[in-house]
């Protein structure tokens, strides 16, 4: 009769930057402050836009969106990175675990989706002008907003469960700071090649196919500004069009890399530091700094409410 001796992994142990302990409190201050400019600023643009009437464009509709993507996909890492680089015990229990690699990357994914609906709002704005009105109307906005979430939700859902399926019954640390999936299918018993596979084709459906999207749609109105003849109609179309494009590089680029070969490295998580934190954190600021109607509308709010808090005194 075999005896069975392997043991099935109850919890994991998230290394994260335990490798730099002595840095891991001016990490902790600094991921904090990040995480808390993040919210901020994306509380800020979602009020801007909510009470400046001039702002009730599809344009802010998506950018209002985005922010609110953003403040969940930053709360799903930066408050356990605060835990770890405090806590001794840096572990996690399985299906929080899990939890957390699923919401991550379905909200990773939707950012992916959303990104190019955005640059699709920007094409139809600069190339159908006249029509732009009558196709973007608030309904279909809202359609459209809709879609990015539900694609995000849906693609990442079957390499979660083909990850989840696979034994573990080994080796129970993951080198990252949070649970992701190329670390964790490194580390089952069985066989992760149909996990592996699904997690590539997931990457290419919801990174590389919005990416090419995105770099097919910017090549259009590329084209299509610089047939523009005024300088100053030149400078507005690309004034609405930098800042996403920023945005979209910072986010891509690191995740292109992280994700488009699953096989894990212990560079990945300083690229996941890249694309969780540090861009998240820039997001708000590239929109307000390089937006000429959100500086003004931020402007006029505070007017507003330095009049306001003057009554009250």
């Amino acid at each position: 009769m075999q005896v069975n001796n392997k043991t099935t992994v109850s919890e994991f142990i998230l290394l994260g930057f335990s490798d730099f302990d002595i840095f891991e409190n001016v990490l902790f201050y600094i991921a904090l402050l990040a995480y808390i400019v993040c919210i901020f600023g994306n509380i800020a643009i979602i009020i801007v836009v909510i009470l400046e009437p001039s702002l009730h464009t599809p344009m802010y509709f998506f950018i209002t969106t985005f922010a609110i993507l953003e403040i969940m996909f930053v709360s799903v890492t930066i408050p356990k990175l605060l835990a770890l680089l405090m806590q001794a015990t840096k572990t996690i229990s399985m299906l929080g675990c899990f939890a957390q690699m699923y919401a991550l990357n379905a909200l990773g994914e939707t950012e992916c989706f959303l990104l190019a609906l955005m640059v699709l709002d920007r094409y139809l704005a600069i190339n159908n002008p006249l029509r732009y009105s009558a196709i973007m109307t608030r309904t279909f906005c809202s359609e459209l907003a809709m879609l990015p979430w539900l694609a995000g939700f849906i693609i990442s859902f079957i390499p979660t469960i083909c990850t989840t399926l696979l034994e573990y019954c080994g080796p129970n640390e993951i080198n990252q700071f949070f649970c992701d999936l190329a670390p964790l299918q490194n580390l089952a018993c069985s066989n992760p090649l149909f996990s592996n596979l699904t997690t590539q084709l997931a990457a290419v459906l919801s990174v590389v196919f919005p990416f090419m999207t995105i770099v097919a749609l910017y090549t259009h109105i590329i084209f299509t500004v610089l047939k523009i003849e005024s300088t100053e109609g030149k400078q507005k179309a690309f004034s609405t069009c930098s800042s996403h494009l920023i945005v979209a590089c910072l986010f891509y680029c690191t995740v292109i890399a992280v994700y488009i070969r699953p096989k894990g490295s212990r560079y990945d998580k300083f690229l996941a530091l890249m694309y969780t934190v540090v861009t998240p954190t820039m997001n708000p600021y590239i929109y307000t700094l390089r937006n000429r109607d959100v500086r003004n509308s931020l402007r006029k709010q505070f007017r507003q409410l330095l009049k306001l808090s003057s009554k009250v005194l």
